[in-house]
């Protein structure tokens, strides 16, 4: 799967979202930075970046994702 299709999954299931992807497909890297995190714990903000992309987790169309999650302040905090 390609950086831009997991791109445009992420972002239809959390509108708004800023993400960037990184990575071959099957194996790639996400920065996803939405207020939809905002008072959610950090497992569960991975479960909803994994809600996105359906089934392509469970059948090995990704087999490998590193999350980093951020709400818009986290992100603006981070990035000074």
């Amino acid at each position: 799967m390609s950086e831009i299709n997991i791109k445009a999954l992420i972002e239809k299931g959390l509108p708004g979202a800023q993400v960037t992807v990184n990575g071959d497909g099957c194996s790639a890297s996400v920065i996803v930075v939405s207020d939809e995190f905002e008072g959610k714990s950090m497992l569960q903000q991975q479960k909803m970046v994994y809600a996105t992309l359906g089934d392509n987790i469970t059948n090995g169309t990704i087999h490998a994702l590193s999350i980093k999650s951020y709400t818009v302040a986290q992100w603006e905090a981070a990035s000074q």
